[in-house]
């Protein structure tokens, strides 16, 4: 895998593209793609600047009219041949995500790569389905239709965590629906954002329509946000940066989509399947090493089974295979970089003032000493109010909690600010109801934690921000609703104008 990929070779011309060509950015400042497997540089970029982004949406806003006014049909045709053109390149494409992510190449060859093209497919398909409400006389006198309209020039700007499923949730509905856009990846993983913009114009979506800049967020982000010809922003991260970005976008009046943080509660009812929870909250705690935001973060376990899930989840830990990314039975990579690895051990280690660390709670020594690894960590004893339990940690940290009625497990799931996805564990109907209802968050799962899948939405509550990713409820984020409204009497005095003048 990876065989015939070189970066160096393959990003020679820079991490900027604009108007389907690859080019240097003009900040002046330089940065580096680190492997976070063994702190090795990998490729050194020039960062964009201001200029580079002024070029970006000048160059999506050329090929707006173009692509906006295509027919549904070439649109989604155009797309199909992306999705394949995906499929074909797809070891290369977890290839460069493991390296850039230290990702094991398990979940960016089975999870990664083909949700992407998944998604890509999914919004070929949509392209030809954009729904409005049915034409109708509603009064009797006039005849009205809803259009679903393209907006214009999208900036968006996508974290680092999943580098290429980012990419991929901010750019397809949007050029779906007729926009075009220009992405803002992290500037720590640009790779596989770059190389899904270059697989758009090999499958002959329009130079322009699909643009990426690669820069610092205090430069090339809050420009991109700023910008007077960007008529919308989606911005996927931090909720502490997602709120300057708000600041920015609604001092300009621009449409806003959030994808902010989480603290997924992971709810386990005394009726629960025990091995199901146990092996789910494995699962759900460490995908992408923590690195995510949908993960489970907060176990609340009802207490007759409290002790044994405690103990289970703790020596199924103690099994997770740590090591080189590009391995196939690793389980475990690197978090992103030393300083987020140095991170999480801060939130354990301060949690040791006032909770257990059960298991795991270091970073691994021999062959992964270079590398930025931690070991899956389960803490128990913490208080609710405790910074371990309320506050975002993205890492491979799991905090277990008891509980004794279902009132009050339901509550200490909804204590936090966030509300972007939950679990509910249980064999009752009337129980995983109750939990569905009542849990505030954009995604409950039953009985299992983390699947997602193109057809339906993924978006938040509260402080995790608001609109939807991925499904055709992505549309109404990246289209215009217009009502078009048409006279059928063909009188000209209407009997409403006596209420401006006249008499009946």
């Amino acid at each position: 895998m990876g065989n015939g990929f070189h970066v160096q070779d393959r990003f020679a011309g820079g991490a900027q593209y604009i108007g389907g060509k690859l080019r240097s950015g003009t900040s002046g400042r330089h940065h580096e793609v680190v492997n976070p497997a063994t702190g090795e540089t990998v490729y050194r970029y020039e960062l964009a600047g201001t200029d580079d982004v002024d070029a970006a949406v000048a160059a999506a806003a050329a090929a707006f009219p173009g692509w906006s006014g295509a027919t549904p049909a070439e649109r989604s045709e155009a797309m199909h041949r992306f999705a394949a053109v995906l499929a074909g390149q797809a070891d290369d494409f977890a290839y460069a995500e493991s390296l850039q992510c230290g990702k094991p190449i398990k979940l960016s060859t089975e999870f990664d790569v083909p949700g992407t093209v998944d998604n890509t497919a999914f919004f070929a398909g949509a392209a030809r389905h954009l729904e409005g409400k049915a034409a109708a006389e509603y009064d009797g006198d006039h005849t009205s239709y809803v259009r679903r309209e393209a907006i214009g020039v999208v900036g968006s700007i996508a974290p680092w965590n999943y580098p290429l499923q980012m990419a991929a949730w901010k750019v397809l509905p949007a050029v779906a629906a007729g926009n075009t856009i220009v992405l803002k990846p992290a500037e720590i993983t640009p790779l596989t954002s770059l190389m899904f913009a270059q697989a758009a114009t090999e499958a002959g979506i329009p130079d322009g329509v699909i643009n990426i800049v690669t820069g610092a967020g205090k430069d090339a982000g809050e420009h991109l946000v700023g910008h007077p010809d960007v008529v919308m922003t989606s911005f996927t991260g931090s909720t502490a940066v997602g709120k300057r970005v708000a600041e920015i976008a609604t001092s300009t009046v621009k449409r806003l989509h959030l994808e902010l943080g989480g603290k997924a509660p992971f709810v386990v009812f005394d009726d629960a399947d025990l091995e199901a929870a146990v092996n789910g909250a494995v699962a759900g705690s460490l995908i992408n090493t923590g690195q995510d935001c949908t993960a489970a973060t907060r176990a609340y376990v009802q207490r007759p089974l409290y002790d044994a899930f405690v103990r289970d989840v703790a020596a199924l830990m103690e099994t997770v295979r740590l090591g080189d990314p590009f391995d196939p039975s690793t389980d475990l990579g690197p978090l992103i970089s030393h300083a987020q690895r140095d991170r999480v051990a801060a939130f354990v280690e301060r949690a040791r003032a006032y909770a257990t660390v059960v298991t795991g709670g270091e970073a691994p020594g021999g062959d992964l000493q270079d590398g930025a690894y931690y070991r899956p960590t389960l803490v128990a004893g913490a208080a609710q109010d405790s910074e371990i339990v309320q506050s975002e940690i993205f890492g491979p940290v799991l905090v277990v909690l008891p509980f004794d009625t279902d009132d009050e497990g339901i509550a200490l799931a909804n204590d936090t600010p966030y509300g972007l996805a939950a679990s509910a564990w249980t064999r009752d109907l009337y129980r995983a109801n109750r939990a569905t209802r009542e849990i505030k968050a954009g995604c409950v799962w039953v009985n299992d934690h983390i699947p997602i899948i193109s057809e339906m939405p993924h978006g938040g509550y509260k402080a995790s921000g608001f609109g939807k990713d991925m499904s055709t409820y992505s549309f109404e984020e990246y289209t215009q609703v217009k009502h078009v409204m048409y006279d059928n009497t063909a009188v000209a005095r209407k009997d409403w104008h006596r209420t401006i003048f006249g008499d009946r």
